[in-house]
């Protein structure tokens, strides 16, 4: 179906994340657990998306996502968010995110989200 990269620092969204998409359909090129590597991975693996955490260490998600779309505009990457995370979500569209996947995931919803984004 679609090749995915995971960004998150969390290594239980990550299995989680990866469960669902799997079960869809969907293969896992790569996982990485801040904007550093998830950039790096990137480059190396070119996935069709890219699901990226907002709120990670070294370089945040924010971050993450800018660096990839200044090298690779034509990329797609849609941010993950817990709740109360209003402000750095406005920041995340004007950067040129694609869309969003709230936590707690919701596997249908999840799936439908991906799924759109790659057609678009």
């Amino acid at each position: 179906m679609a090749n995915i990269l995971i960004v998150d620092d969390s290594r239980t969204s990550r299995k989680i994340l990866r469960g669902i998409l799997e079960s869809a359909g969907f293969t896992i090129v790569a996982e990485a657990t801040n904007g550093v590597e998830g950039y790096d991975k990137y480059v190396e693996f070119r996935p069709d998306i890219v699901t990226m955490d907002i709120t990670m260490p070294v370089l945040d998600g924010l971050g993450g996502l800018k660096k990839i779309k200044e090298t690779y505009p034509e990329s797609k990457v849609v941010m993950v968010t817990a709740a109360g995370q209003k402000n750095k979500m406005v920041e995340a569209i004007q950067a040129g995110a694609d869309d969003f996947i709230p936590k707690p995931f919701d596997s249908e919803e999840l799936v439908a989200t991906l799924k759109r984004v790659i057609d678009e």
